[in-house]
């Protein structure tokens, strides 16, 4: 069966509104993007054929504030997709209290298969075709397929077209351009902090925990660092690629050489394979699913071992899975809080830009730190306040609250 990330998020969604009593105008309204774009780029390739990428853009609600976040270049992107994904950084910034709406756009194409001039061509189309753009509209930020090139070269575009200097125009960018310290690893780094509150209010020990965590991209290895330095043992860890298992624990540092020298984490010596299925269910305290979307669902949820699920990817876990992980009594730390390190990031890369003061790194680790844990309170608080098991429900309920607040304010409804 096809998972439809959509589909899925609106369950969430209406849920969420119904549990919280919102007003049924602002739900109607939230139903669907506010605004979107769809627009098409040629170009002209190396070997001077002609191509056409389509491209997308979705601004779901700025109630609260500027659009922002998030661009893929995936071939297998989708309008949908991009819808769905739209919502989800709503609720992230809403529930963060980031006064931000939800972006998400990208282009229809593979990243691989381009050469760097082709790339920053269609990066480049990309920032022009945006209307309205800049930073008190919608800033992009980087997602599957862009990194900081990526976004250096949107905001160059950017600039060229407007012409002044502007930082605050896209987000993700490196610190040289007006980016922020500890982008890279915020995703990751923010995946332990919200595991170390969870942890705490479950009361067990942290250094106890046996942790398994499907992908080890950016986001999965930076937190595999965290866990392992905190004194976890990382008995699994899976990429593209295949899985590992060591029932004493990985070395991550060797783990981490291994796979900048393999280009995979198999083979690495003193563990054994694991398959895809293996992976999720083996024997660990978190399981940490880091890669795509929809990979837990009610097929293999009652198979998951893991008395605690940390979301590092977006929409890891159905609907119908949460349900059935709830009812064992597995705690479900929701993507919303728990890879929500990047959007706090940018909030901060925002307000130094803004300012012209950038901060050291020691400044922008403890303020990702506070606010990532004070929304984790906030919607475990929100969850008990309403009877619920799901600390997901909470984290929607507490969004959903500021935005209808947002649009009352506004007389939108």
């Amino acid at each position: 069966m096809t998972y439809d990330l959509l589909d899925e998020s609106g369950q969430i969604l209406r849920e969420a509104g119904r549990l919280g009593q919102i007003d049924p105008n602002v739900m109607e309204y939230l139903a669907a993007p506010g605004r979107l774009v769809s627009f098409r780029i040629p170009l002209k390739m190396d070997d001077g054929s002609f191509r056409v990428f389509d491209a997308h853009r979705v601004r779901y609600n700025d109630a609260l504030g500027p659009s922002r976040d998030g661009t893929r270049i995936s071939p297998h992107l989708d309008l949908d997709e991009v819808k769905s994904l739209a919502l989800i950084m709503a609720i992230k910034h809403a529930a963060g209290r980031i006064p931000a709406g939800g972006g998400k756009g990208g282009i229809v194409a593979d990243p691989h298969e381009l050469s760097d001039r082709e790339l920053q061509s269609l990066c480049r189309a990309y920032i022009r075709n945006l209307r309205p753009r800049g930073p008190a509209y919608d800033v992009p930020g980087a997602d599957i397929g862009t990194g900081l090139q990526s976004m250096s070269w949107m905001l160059d575009e950017y600039e060229s077209v407007t012409g002044y200097h502007e930082p605050t125009a896209v987000n993700d960018k490196p610190p040289i351009l007006g980016g922020s310290l500890g982008g890279y690893e915020a995703t990751g780094s923010g995946v332990f902090d919200v595991f170390r509150e969870a942890a705490e209010q479950d009361g067990f020990d942290v250094e106890d925990a046996r942790v398994a965590i499907q992908g080890f991209g950016q986001v999965g290895s930076v937190a595999a660092s965290l866990f392992y330095e905190a004194g976890c043992d990382v008995v699994a860890v899976s990429d593209s690629r295949g899985g590992i298992y060591a029932n004493n624990g990985l070395d991550i540092p060797g783990l981490l050489a291994h796979k900048q020298t393999k280009g995979k984490v198999a083979d690495f010596a003193g563990s054994q394979p694991l398959t895809s299925s293996e992976m999720l269910e083996c024997d660990c305290d978190v399981l940490v699913p880091a890669s795509v979307q929809g990979v837990i669902t009610a097929d293999n949820a009652d198979r998951i071992k893991a008395r605690m699920v940390v979301e590092a990817a977006n929409a890891p876990i159905t609907v119908a899975a949460d349900d059935i992980l709830l009812e064992k009594g597995v705690t479900v730390v929701p993507d919303v809080l728990a890879n929500a390190g990047s959007v706090h990031l940018c909030q901060m890369e925002r307000s130094q830009g803004l300012s012209d003061y950038y901060w050291d790194i020691d400044t922008v680790n403890s303020m990702r730190q506070d606010r990532l844990t004070r929304s984790y309170r906030e919607a475990v608080n929100t969850a008990a306040e309403y009877q619920l098991k799901s600390i997901r429900l909470g984290a929607w309920i507490n969004a959903l609250k500021r935005i209808e607040e947002a649009m009352h304010m506004r007389g939108w409804c």
